[in-house]
């Protein structure tokens, strides 16, 4: 499976002759299931259906014409009108489910609304209604729109912990602008991650089909309770083939919670970097067991440093929750607000022990770098974050922020940028960088990797 065929399943609305071969292609009767001998889901999907909306978008971008055309000179000779904006119109369909009535809540993908200029519901009695975006979760992949309604519907949230393999699922959605939609199937698989759809990945797979206009439709169990957000599938052609994602229940009920507070996920940190526990670091660990994340790097000054975590320590549970390889870990500290009280199961030299630690936050040991040279001034520097690609893999600072068009964004910094070294001195700290700031006031030379590459700013 290459990764290029994981697309998400928001659609564009396609040409009428385009989506019946897409539909009269579609290989779904090739998964189809029987539903359990002697039941029929038609009473659960009653109560279902209503909680299910069509979210469709409209996003104006401006056409970018030719040269020749901005012209003025070419304009007059040819009698082309001045002022004339060309914009073209893009629009996209996906899905969404009603979580509170008395707010008119809706949860959906971040990708559906993301970068629209008009965002319409369509609730299942046709009723139209513009949306407002209350916030938004690019690393989850989740967003959550507010409608002014009434008679609404919501759907309650099971407790996805308890979803097994096998179960039955229903997906519900608006696949290729046909409008609501329902497929059957199971619960394929669980705790999918590393396929680099999302940040923060840990999918349930279903066969049951889901296509493009499914993205933020409910995957549902057969008590009528949202167990996942519909999100992705993987395609050669952006079809169905029996393999599809979505965002557990738990894990969206925790991002929704951010949103309707913050309107962003305010994510804490433990400042660690880890890798996965292979069965070759297992015995060069004298373990006989199998699972768990081990510490690769601490982040000094952070809150797993004052824990007493250790390079070399194997995570291996996390509030009695048994962690199996680094993405559970990283996942679930993704998911805790700043200030939660955790306790770290850890095997240190194969003996088992508890550490407590308070989640941190990021911001608090930021610094607008104004404040160590006038040079860097519109820049906010910090700790490279726990979810950076390049944790664990550079020592250095991070660019939080930078603001456009001031004297950093003019040298060319960039946010997500990491500072590796000052006036070709190593920074790792704050102090590193006001120290290195310090030794010559007049320039900065800064050594910066972005990306895969790695480049040197002059600032004067």
């Amino acid at each position: 499976m290459s990764l290029s065929s994981v697309v998400p399943t928001a659609g564009r609305l396609p040409g009428l002759l385009v989506l019946l071969v897409l539909v009269c292609v579609s290989p779904e009767n090739v998964f189809a299931k029987s539903p359990p001998p002697g039941q029929t889901i038609a009473p659960m999907l009653e109560k279902v259906l209503p909680a299910v909306v069509n979210i469709s978008t409209r996003t104006r971008a401006k056409v970018m014409g030719h040269p020749l055309l901005e012209d003025p000179f070419f304009r007059r000779f040819f009698e082309i009108p001045n002022g004339q904006n060309r914009e073209r119109q893009k629009q996209s369909l996906g899905s969404g489910v009603i979580v509170d009535v008395g707010k008119g809540y809706i949860l959906t993908n971040h990708h559906v609304i993301e970068g629209a200029d008009e965002i319409t519901v369509t609730l299942r009695d046709q009723r139209q209604f513009t949306a407002e975006v209350v916030g938004s979760d690019p690393e989850v992949d989740l967003a959550l729109v507010q409608i002014k309604a009434g008679d609404l519907v919501a759907l309650p949230v099971a407790d996805s912990d308890k979803v097994r393999v096998g179960d039955f699922v229903v997906a519900i959605g608006s696949p290729f602008g046909l409008g609501q939609t329902v497929t059957y199937g199971i619960v394929s698989a669980l705790g999918r991650s590393g396929l680099g759809i999302e940040g923060y990945e840990d999918f349930i797979q279903t066969d049951a089909s889901i296509n493009p206009g499914n993205s933020g439709g409910p995957l549902v169990n057969m008590n009528g309770e949202l167990v996942g957000v519909n999100t992705a599938i993987v395609g050669p052609s952006g079809g169905n083939i029996g393999i599809g994602f979505a965002i557990p229940g738990n894990m969206a009920n925790v991002i929704l919670e951010h949103l309707s507070e913050y309107g962003e996920v305010r994510r804490g940190q433990l400042g660690l970097v880890a890798q996965d526990l292979t069965p070759e670091l297992a015995q060069a660990f004298g373990l006989q067991r199998q699972g768990g994340a081990v510490v690769a790097q601490v982040t000094p000054g952070s809150a797993a440093e004052k824990a007493g975590v250790r390079s070399g320590d194997v995570i291996v549970s996390l509030d009695g929750r048994t962690l199996a390889n680094s993405s559970d870990l990283r996942n679930a500290i993704g998911l805790l607000r700043v200030g939660t009280r955790i306790n770290l199961g850890v095997l240190r030299d194969g003996s088992p022990l508890t550490l407590h630690a308070v989640i941190a936050d990021p911001l608090a040991s930021t610094a607008s770098a104004s404040i160590m040279s006038k040079y860097l001034s519109g820049a906010v520097l910090g700790p490279i974050s726990d979810n950076h690609p390049m944790a664990g893999r550079v020592e250095g600072v991070e660019v939080l922020e930078v603001k456009r068009g001031s004297p950093a964004w003019s040298a060319g910094l960039r946010a997500e940028d990491i500072i590796v070294s000052i006036n070709q001195r190593p920074v790792a700290s704050m102090d590193d960088v006001a120290a290195a700031a310090r030794s010559d006031p007049d320039a900065l030379l800064l050594n910066i990797r972005r990306g895969n590459g790695a480049l040197f700013v002059v600032i004067r």
